[in-house]
């Protein structure tokens, strides 16, 4: 019972940890499209000058990127619950499927931005092109693993997937940790934050998966 309870309250943790991430994900896209469309202004620091330059200059592949991202944000976090996963399975899959198309641009515009429009310079570069293949990868043995039936594999490189893909929301308070207690400029610590919030997530999404791994093993009553 007291193992019951206490993976039920780490699902939780994870699972509105999760939705929290999105949102913010949710809210990036919105101000970037926003900002984009002239409705919002670029914001422009004392010290460091305007950081939008580079989605401003690439417009079409910035649209096109937070748009994809903004589906991702909103379809991944679906992917986990098993409510809509056992009575709405129509569902599930039909959103996998737009989830598998948008990952795939997610991945692709990625790996192009990283070259175009890095803050960061080759810090940043480096780990936004190493986590983008990263992506693509688990993205697609998610998909080759549920087309040949293999449930468990399908959920494990899905959730690395996600997690990797979530990153890009905590990267942003890391962000503003560095402004807020750093005195290094943008060029020099947002390499840095990129690395820092990719990896952490990767971790932790390996942990959650040996331990749900674990816990499915000795049938506990929750999954993810």
């Amino acid at each position: 019972m007291n193992t019951k309870k206490s993976s039920g309250s780490l699902y939780r943790i994870a699972r509105n940890t999760a939705i929290f991430l999105a949102i913010i994900g949710i809210a990036a896209v919105l101000r970037r499209a926003l900002t984009l469309a002239g409705v919002l202004k670029t914001y422009i620091n004392p010290r460091f000058g305007e950081f939008d330059i580079g989605f401003r200059l690439h417009p079409v592949l910035t649209f096109i990127h937070i748009i994809a991202g903004g589906l991702f944000m909103i379809l991944a976090p679906l992917q986990f619950i098993p409510k809509i996963r056992l009575n709405h399975l129509w569902f599930h899959r039909l959103s996998g499927r737009v989830l598998f198309v948008s990952g795939l641009i997610i991945g692709i515009s990625a790996l192009i931005m990283s070259f175009k429009m890095a803050i960061g310079g080759a810090t940043e570069t480096s780990a936004t092109f190493i986590f983008a293949i990263l992506f693509l990868f688990s993205l697609i043995k998610g998909f080759y693993h549920i087309r040949r039936g293999e449930v468990a594999l399908h959920r494990e490189w899905m959730i690395r997937m996600f997690a990797i893909g979530l990153a890009v929301a905590t990267v942003r308070p890391i962000v503003g940790m560095f402004f807020a207690f750093s005195k290094l400029s943008p060029h020099q610590f947002f390499g840095i934050a990129f690395w820092i919030g990719f990896t952490a997530h990767l971790v932790a999404a390996e942990i959650w998966i040996n331990y749900t791994r674990n816990t499915r093993n000795q049938n506990t009553t929750f999954v993810s």
